[in-house]
């Protein structure tokens, strides 16, 4: 019985896939009488000025999210939505008045949305709502530690501008000739990027431009009721803690400081607060997000802000001293950061293990079977890592050439490890690969030569190159199932980015003057993650001696969750 169960399994899944390439040779078969156009002619510039609006608009919602909660969800499928809908409106207005020269094309469809991921993608891995901003006087001050002139650095257009673009087309270059190994010959998933193929090959069938249509009507409706709810929210708010951003959920009495007391064991004098904040950006990306991250975020929430940091600061006078202030990390500020980073790096580090377990076999096999073209990757790799170690000391005096070059060392195999695990997973590590960066050339550096700073900006270079490396990959397999030029894919992925090394800068500029107190606790724009990278990086060169009593204990039982994860994805897989 066992037998033919197993044998069954097997004929399911057979039939499975077989209907999956059924289904997209059928796709495939409405595209058989139309030729597929040269690469140039892919690269419009109607399709790259459509990309600069999306592109734009893209890196204001992306910096938001990235200075309130640190959460930035996938764009892809959206940017080929909107590059869909914007110029088929266009060359349908051109049509009807006899001007149309082009007809819009899936692959000029694809080369849109390409670019605008690429630009939108430096909001996040540019850093400004993590290790460029954790640069800052605003995010120093919040700390008692390292906030001397060597490792502070205030944000400047123009030097952020300068370090974008010397930073972020590395990772370009490190996996160009990886393209074939991961998409055709290791058959790497890609969620994201085959998502997005699926959508823009059924746009442009027939019946797809009315699915369309109908996608971006509803994304009109609640792209307006969102707005017209944020006006509504900010016209009702007269300061802080006041208004729908600062709803009572349990009533005033539980907003009053007194919400866990009936669970028996809280003296007196522990406090916190709950409320209800009204935000249709955190619902949005709670709707993309999976459940289990909501529940996580929610469990994560209760535990911190309800039972730890309450019992923590009932202990103050005793654990840590009275006078501290609430930014010091040698107070509750210390508990809060570094646990933090213990449930971070320690499930961080297990994913790292997995992914690099995977790869390790993949790995051996890869350069063994295939010659790598060299030529046009080690040119251009080489060339941008020259420019950027001869000017970096420019910008980063703290920052030595030779840091540099142990990171242009190991950038590409770690480059090549997050796009290989995004191929499996959808999930890119970015931010694991730069907080190790953190403590390596941290640590190397040492406190007394700025190695904050120094710190900071090794892992600003070490998450642009691995960032854009995982996002051309999987723009590639978008390409590849679009039947889009590789080359046409990568020069959009380069104009992308040189625009979002311009746009991005500018966007946070508008955001760092239109508000003062942006990056600090409690603020409508906190920059979570900034304050975590820095803290992170003053460990890194201080050591654990800067921790208040018990923390490192606490830091301990808190990463443990890496047993636990480890125990239930064993669990997860045997049922």
């Amino acid at each position: 019985m066992e037998r033919s169960s197993g044998d069954g399994g097997g004929d399911n899944r057979n039939k499975k896939e077989e209907d999956e390439e059924e289904v997209e040779l059928s796709v495939e078969r409405i595209f058989e009488s139309k030729e597929v156009p040269p690469w140039r002619s892919q690269l419009t510039v109607r399709a790259l000025a459509v990309s600069f609006v999306l592109g734009v608009l893209f890196t204001f919602i992306v910096m938001k999210l990235h200075l309130t909660t640190g959460i930035t969800p996938s764009l892809n499928v959206s940017a080929g939505l909107l590059g869909f809908f914007f110029v088929k409106t266009w060359t349908k207005f051109l049509e009807k008045s006899g001007l149309l020269d082009q007809p819009f094309t899936r692959q000029e469809n694809t080369v849109i949305q390409t670019c605008v991921v690429a630009s939108s993608g430096i909001a996040f891995s540019g850093g400004f709502g993590s290790y460029l901003f954790g640069m800052s006087e605003v995010i120093a001050k919040q700390s008692t530690e390292a906030n001397d002139a060597q490792n502070i650095k205030n944000p400047r257009l123009g030097w952020m501008i300068a370090f974008l673009f010397i930073v972020s087309f590395l990772g370009l270059f490190s996996v160009v000739p990886l393209r074939k190994i991961m998409i055709i010959d290791f058959k790497l998933i890609y969620p994201s990027g085959t998502a997005t193929a699926h959508l823009i090959n059924s746009f442009h069938t027939p019946q797809g431009a009315k699915l369309a249509k109908k996608q971006v009507r509803a994304l009109g409706k609640f792209f307006s009721f969102s707005f017209l709810w944020g006006f509504f929210q900010w016209f009702f708010t007269a300061g802080d803690s006041c208004g729908f951003v600062n709803f009572p959920t349990f009533g005033l009495k539980a907003y009053e400081n007194k919400l866990l007391i009936f669970f028996g064991f809280f003296p007196p004098s522990i406090k916190t607060r709950f409320y209800f904040d009204f935000s249709a950006a955190y619902v949005g990306v709670g709707m993309i997000c999976p459940y289990l991250i909501n529940i996580s975020l929610l469990v994560g929430g209760i535990l911190s802000w309800g039972i730890m940091w309450p019992l923590i600061q009932d202990r103050k006078g005793h654990w840590y001293p009275a006078d501290s202030t609430p930014t010091s990390l040698h107070g509750i500020q210390g508990y809060k950061v570094f646990i933090a980073i213990a449930m971070i790096l320690g499930d961080g580090l297990y994913n790292f293990a997995k992914v690099l377990g995977h790869t390790v076999f993949g790995l051996t096999q890869l350069f063994i079977k295939d010659e790598i073209p060299t030529c046009f990757a080690v040119v251009g790799y080489v060339g941008i890592a020259i420019i950027f170690a001869a000017t970096i000391s420019h910008i980063f005096p703290t920052l030595k050439w030779y840091y540099v070059v142990v990171i242009y060392i190991f950038a590409p195999t770690l480059a090549f490890c997050n796009a290989y695990g995004c191929g499996l997973t959808d999930w890119s590590l970015v931010s694991t690969y730069g907080k190790l960066a953190i403590f390596t050339i941290g640590a190397w550096a040492g406190a007394s030569h700025g190695g904050v700073l120094a710190g900071l900006a090794a892992c600003g270079v070490m998450m642009n190159i691995v960032s854009t490396a995982s996002d051309l990959i999987q723009d590639f397999k978008t390409g590849y199932m679009t039947m889009s030029s590789p080359r046409s894919m990568f020069v959009s992925q380069v104009i992308g980015t040189a625009m979002g090394c311009v746009i991005s800068p500018c966007v946070f500029w508008l955001f760092y003057k239109a508000f003062n107190d942006i990056g600090v606790s409690g603020s409508q724009y906190p920059a979570p993650n900034a304050t975590v990278f820095r803290n992170m990086s003053i460990l890194g060169v201080e050591g654990f001696s800067a921790l208040p009593k018990h923390c490192l204990t606490l830091c301990y039982i808190s990463s443990s969750q890496l047993l636990l994860s480890m125990v239930s994805e064993m669990l997860w897989e045997r049922t």
